[in-house]
């Protein structure tokens, strides 16, 4: 996972991998199998909370979840704004779970690796040399226009407007290829964020069924375990 707080970008691998001729933050000398990136007092507590381990993945799954909750976002979006997300965990396994089932699906669709991706939402339209010269979108055709005679249809205003780090991702997209000529996979890759996006926008209003009732019964965690 990366997290980025202004111009710092940081990276938490969910394994660690063991070298042996290194000593650094990412060497496990002394055991050649991988150790989960996680705080050994956040293991124990879901561990004694749940009455089972969680995998890493299922920890993992669950935290991606939550930070794409509008609600945890709006909540404490100062908070955000100056220090690393602080996760709540919810006591219910039932709804950790079910929680990490919808994260799963945001990372497989972020990846571009969901099975929901193959029928894509938008598709491209026109005749021409399909060269990306000036976009407009026209909001009542769900249409945006790349030149005077092609299009990509099926685009939901909250689709062209969604943002992630501060961009909209649709606009910027066609925006780093002005000038050029879209090749077949180009097109092919823009229908699929489109997708993507709008199933993630789904998945958003799924996720924050699921967390009001996360944060009414929290498990106390003892990071310093």
């Amino acid at each position: 996972m990366t997290v980025s707080l202004k111009t710092i970008d940081c990276v938490f691998p969910l394994y660690c991998n063991p070298d042996t001729d290194k000593k650094d933050l990412f060497s496990a000398t002394g055991s050649h199998h991988k150790k989960p990136n996680l705080n050994p007092g956040l293991l124990a507590a879901l561990s004694k909370a749940y009455g089972k381990k969680p995998t890493p993945e299922e920890i993992f799954y669950y935290i991606y979840a939550v930070l794409y909750s509008d609600t945890y976002r709006t909540r404490y979006a100062e908070f955000l704004k100056t220090d690393f997300p602080r996760v709540p965990f919810t006591k219910s396994h039932k709804l950790f779970i079910e929680m990490g089932k919808l994260g799963k699906q945001l990372v497989e669709l972020h990846l571009l690796k969901s099975p929901a991706l193959e029928k894509p939402a938008a598709r491209f339209q026109g005749k021409g040399d399909n060269r990306m010269e000036k976009q407009r979108y026209v909001e009542e055709e769900k249409r945006v226009w790349i030149n005077a005679s092609q299009y990509f249809e099926g685009i939901e205003k909250d689709v062209r407007d969604y943002q992630i780090g501060g961009y909209q991702v649709m606009d910027k997209w066609l925006k780093d290829r002005k000038d050029r000529v879209l090749s077949l996979d180009e097109i092919k890759h823009y229908c699929r964020i489109a997708t993507a996006l709008k199933k993630t926008i789904e998945s958003q209003d799924a996720v924050d069924n699921l967390y009001t009732g996360i944060e009414q019964d929290t498990i106390p965690i003892n990071l310093a375990h």
